[in-house]
């Protein structure tokens, strides 16, 4: 019988995991064109980002304990299902108000794939493999938002409704390669049941649990510090730094690469470094590139090279914390971890929902204004983890 490799999991829980990048990233360089084709605003175009993520932040709240009663390939099927009908339904979408509703549909059913892919990592690995598997998971995630925007802006040419015709078959085929190559890691005989009563009861547990809190608040903080650029890149690659929009790569694949590589280190030290220095390391890294991105922002001219530089640089310590953060939530809670990796997504699409609805439209006005937001998560989420037992090496 066919046993795939820890690489090729890794793989297949990796495009899981992207599918909710590729659905925000990959039709970013079509705002412009949006604009006219749909008769909307820019503000308009923005809140069908908010569309999407608050759905699929209050979902995330239900996948992992749907995927711990029904079991993960099973809410898997039924996700990215429903993702595939709602990506053809936003292609077909006539006018802003229908690309808003087809929004809703993707963010409600998008996040499946991406809590269980969680979940699934620690059902399969133990211990420093766990983490060297998460930290591949991220580093191959990582890629989705440098080739989302590039794909976006090929298949722009082509026609927009092209963008939203590439999710669909990219959920198709994810959808056929987890059925494929993921084992079922929750069996019949420990399966819970589902009801409003037991989930409100989980997550009674889990964020009444203050090391919880903590961490996840921290990896969320973490994560945001770099999202608001992405959810303000119309704005500040094509107004502020002059670029087109088939130019999103300028940004997107050099601070991906800053992702992969902070991806790597954390799989170098998995096993090898106490997980405390490994975020001490991380968040002293992640202090100093926003200090130095602050200084670029109100000291230069507003070019490329340099405003993108400090941001490419911040993700290789926000990749290198990453997968420390997101096993140690999980570790608190090892008999609900669908509800607790359910948790620990929805903290995070929790904090990008808030910037892509009240933050970020503040502070789009220069490059200033958005290396003070980045910096401002970076202060909240260092505030949250050195209070933890994580923090301290306990």
């Amino acid at each position: 019988m066919f046993k795939p490799s820890p690489f090729l999991l890794s793989v297949v829980l990796a495009s899981l995991a992207a599918l909710a990048p590729f659905a925000i990233d990959t039709y970013l360089p079509a705002f412009l064109t949006l604009e006219t084709a749909l008769q909307g605003t820019p503000l308009e175009l923005q809140h069908s980002l908010t569309f999407y993520l608050l759905p699929y932040a209050l979902m995330t709240l239900w996948h992992g304990a749907i995927s711990d009663s029904i079991g993960r390939i099973t809410t898997i099927k039924w996700g990215l299902g429903v993702f595939v009908l709602a990506s053809i339904g936003c292609a077909l979408a006539p006018n802003v108000e229908i690309l808003w509703f087809f929004r809703v549909l993707q963010g409600l059913s998008g996040g499946a794939g991406n809590v269980v892919a969680r979940a699934m990592v620690r059902d399969l690995f133990e211990g420093p493999q766990a983490q060297r598997v998460m930290a591949t998971v991220q580093m191959l995630f990582g890629i989705a938002p440098a080739v989302a925007p590039i794909i976006g802006g090929v298949l722009l040419g082509i026609h927009w409704q092209a963008i939203f015709i590439f999710l669909a078959l990219y959920a198709a085929l994810s959808l056929w390669a987890a059925i494929r190559y993921l084992p079922e890691t929750v069996p019949k005989a420990k399966r819970l049941p589902l009801s409003a009563k037991q989930v409100i009861k989980d997550y009674r547990i889990i964020f009444a649990d203050k090391e919880f809190n903590l961490v996840v608040f921290a990896l969320g903080a973490n994560f945001a510090s770099f999202f608001i650029y992405v959810l303000a890149s119309p704005v500040f690659l094509v107004k502020q730094l002059g670029l087109s929009q088939h130019q999103f790569g300028y940004m997107f694949i050099p601070t991906v690469c800053g992702m992969v590589l902070g991806s790597y280190f954390a799989k170098c030290a998995a096993g090898r470094y106490a997980k405390q220095w490994v975020i001490k390391a991380a968040f002293t890294w992640m202090a100093a590139m926003a200090i130095l991105n602050l200084l670029i922002s109100f000291t230069l001219p507003a070019q490329a090279i340099y405003n993108i530089f400090p941001i490419a640089l911040f993700n290789v310590g926000m990749a290198l914390a990453m997968p420390v953060l997101s096993i140690a939530a999980l570790d608190r809670h090892p008999k609900i971890r669908g509800t607790a990796a359910s948790g620990q997504a929805f903290i995070q699409m929790l904090l990008s929902t808030i910037s892509a609805g009240l933050i970020v439209p503040l502070v789009w006005y220069a490059p200033s204004g958005l290396a003070l937001a980045m910096a401002g998560y970076l202060i909240f989420g260092w505030l949250m983890i050195r209070r933890s037992q994580l923090w301290a090496g306990k």
